[in-house]
């Protein structure tokens, strides 16, 4: 089931970055108190009750030079093709400005739900300063304080009343459900279109579960695996060439519905910053990784560009030494036949569940060949260790106390099972619990 996503809209200086960061729990977004600071991860996981949800800081987009009103309304005309509920957030010490009303219009316009949200009224005094507010049209607006965590929860009780119903597309288990992510012009749908193109035995487009994926079945060799494709932005002109970092929302929604998920690199501008952005998703949420070199054709080559651009890979995405890395040509078909395969490959290991016994047998060798560590005199007991979960492989290792279990150490015994098991292409996810 994708999960929906939120929008925080509003003018500058009204506390987005604040909020954005009550909801996730942690400190994501710069906040300072001058407009427009925010300039890094815009995009976070929010949780309320049972719901989870994909957030937006808008005041994360950085429009070039353009002046405040004209940012504010491309950052709300992005936040109502991309939200599925939207959150004004206003500033109640300021009362109803111009840019308000300049959101209000742009926002009239939607089909999209909207909370309205007065920020910054700290204390009960304060509460009657929300009234002028119902001018802005949005029904009851909700008192909140960002500084002191007040009201979020009656805001976030309406925002998921307003979260939409999805009708999820059902496949059988063995399906392998792929999707390709990357920055803009890296070659995503030449890419699609080359394997649909080239292996197609069966296909037809079936419309995904939010509007921005198309889902593409097809069989190849016997086997049946569905592309997740992102469409491209829906509007032309500078606002959306201007706003790379929204890219990362339609892989965030192609993510969560794959077993497999393909990074694509460009050959020719070579690693962004925003590569790496995209790529740490697909690993935090725990999908198998395949590193695709596209347009490898275009650049001039010799005897050691390739294990030049692999070391250049392995140094900049540290995260994923575990992903194979696939070069290949979407335009020229080169190597395109080699990636099918490799999907398998990884979609197999993704799902792999190994026996307990063996398991064992490998973690006690692990720590014959490197004892535990010891903290304060206390050394790191491991009684046993099983699997609890596959897609991402996920094992629970049973110790006399988790607080002894380093990092460091955690990531030996992860290399020690990637080296006894085929875990190629997929994270491991290991915990520490105490015995009881």
């Amino acid at each position: 089931m994708p999960k929906p996503v939120v929008a925080i809209v509003g003018r500058p200086n009204v506390g987005k970055s604040t909020i954005f960061n009550r909801i996730v729990g942690e400190r994501v977004s710069i906040v300072e108190d001058v407009p427009g600071i925010t300039r890094d991860r815009i995009y976070s996981l929010g949780e309320w009750l049972t719901h989870d949800f994909n957030i937006i800081d808008t005041g994360g987009i950085d429009i070039g030079d353009e002046p405040f009103l004209e940012q504010i309304r491309q950052q709300a005309e992005i936040a109502i093709d991309e939200a599925d509920v939207i959150v004004f957030l206003t500033n109640g010490r300021e009362g109803v400005t111009a840019a308000d009303e300049e959101v209000a219009k742009i926002l009239y316009k939607s089909k999209k739900p909207v909370v309205l949200a007065v920020n910054k009224i700290d204390n009960l005094e304060m509460r009657d300063q929300i009234y002028d507010f119902y001018a802005l049209g949005f029904g009851d607006p909700f008192p909140i304080s960002g500084s002191h965590g007040l009201g979020l929860g009656d805001l976030l009780d309406q925002v998921a009343k307003s979260f939409p119903q999805y009708n999820e597309q059902d496949y059988d288990e063995e399906v392998i459900k792929f999707s390709l992510i990357g920055r803009p012009n890296v070659g995503k749908s030449s890419l699609v279109n080359t394997l649909l193109g080239e292996d197609r035995v069966i296909v037809s487009e079936i419309e995904g579960t939010t509007r921005d994926a198309i889902d593409s079945p097809y069989t190849y060799n016997g086997k049946e695996y569905v592309i997740i494709d992102t469409a491209g932005m829906r509007k032309k002109g500078k606002v959306y060439e201007s706003t790379e970092k929204y890219s990362v929302l339609r892989a965030l929604r192609a993510i969560e519905r794959s077993d497999v998920v393909l990074v694509l690199l460009n050959a020719e501008e070579g690693i962004r910053e925003q590569d790496k952005k995209i790529a740490g998703y697909a690993h935090e949420a725990g999908r198998g990784v395949i590193i695709v070199v596209n347009k490898w054709d275009a650049i001039e080559k010799d005897e050691k560009t390739m294990k030049e651009f692999e070391e250049n890979i392995r140094a900049h995405f540290l995260f994923l030494d575990y992903a194979p890395i696939v070069y290949l040509s979407a335009k020229t078909k080169k190597r395109v036949h080699s990636l099918l395969p490799i999907i398998d490959r990884v979609s197999e290991a993704h799902a792999l569940r190994v026996q307990t016994n063996v398991l064992n047998e490998v973690i006690m060798d692990a720590v014959a060949m490197n004892p535990t560590p010891t903290h304060n005199g206390t050394r790191l007991k491991i009684y046993y260790t099983t699997q609890v979960a596959v897609k991402p492989p996920t094992f629970v290792v049973f110790v006399n106390d988790p607080e002894l279990m380093h990092f460091s150490y955690e990531r030996f015994l992860e290399n020690r099972i990637r080296d006894a098991f085929e875990f190629e292409g997929t994270p491991i996810r290991i915990f520490g619990r105490q015995r009881k």
